[in-house]
């Protein structure tokens, strides 16, 4: 069920996707794979921000919305916290401080937000969604002081100098591009000022 709520004056709309028992397996398999601990909730120290490279706000939501996926180094299915559209229309997908797999080896402490565009690799994320993801971001600082870190899947490497990357499985890495550099270095002109630790592209 849809349901508007207001945040740092952003209004939002939490549609879930599925979780039951299986969703909660599911990430016990993962973050004992991957982490060598259970992990169903976490400790948000860093936000991650993505592009989803393909379809529509529903057509995401959709893509995310089943709990598991066919995958060699882990059934759970990809899912992040957030879901942001072309006109800046957010959806939450889940709770900020559940499990959702959407970086590899930051998922244990990282909140995601994905954002509709990237699509053939360009860099053509919005300026609604730029003003969108700045206000959620404040919104999400606020609310958990431990958030330290904004960057872009595609930093992954910069971000091991924050000392919180941790993956068990040898050689499980992808390379990334999202959410692109002009994106990211305008979270950064507007959100460094609050404290929050960027990474050179």
């Amino acid at each position: 069920m849809l349901s508007t709520k207001v945040f740092a004056e952003v209004p939002y709309v939490d549609n879930f996707i599925l979780w039951t028992e299986h969703r909660d397996e599911l990430i016990d398999e993962y973050t004992l794979r991957h982490y060598g601990k259970i992990c169903r909730e976490i400790i948000p120290q860093a936000v991650v921000v993505h592009w989803t490279a393909m379809g529509t706000l529903e057509s995401n939501w959709g893509f995310f919305y089943n709990e598991e996926m066919n995958d060699d180094e882990g059934r759970l299915n990809v899912a992040s916290q957030f879901l942001v559209g072309r006109d800046g229309t957010i959806w939450r997908l889940m709770p900020e401080t559940k499990f959702a797999r959407h970086i590899i080896g930051y998922n244990h402490c990282a909140i995601g937000i994905e954002n509709v565009g990237g699509y053939d690799g360009r860099e053509d994320l919005t300026e609604e969604q730029l003003a969108a993801n700045v206000q959620l971001i404040k919104y999400l600082h606020e609310k958990y002081p431990t958030i330290k870190y904004v960057f872009g899947h595609y930093q992954q490497n910069a971000a091991r100098a924050s000392g919180l990357y941790i993956e068990n499985v040898a050689g499980y890495y992808s390379i990334k591009t999202d959410p692109g550099k002009i994106f990211m270095n305008g979270l950064r002109a507007q959100l460094e000022s609050d404290g929050l630790i960027f990474y050179d592209d």
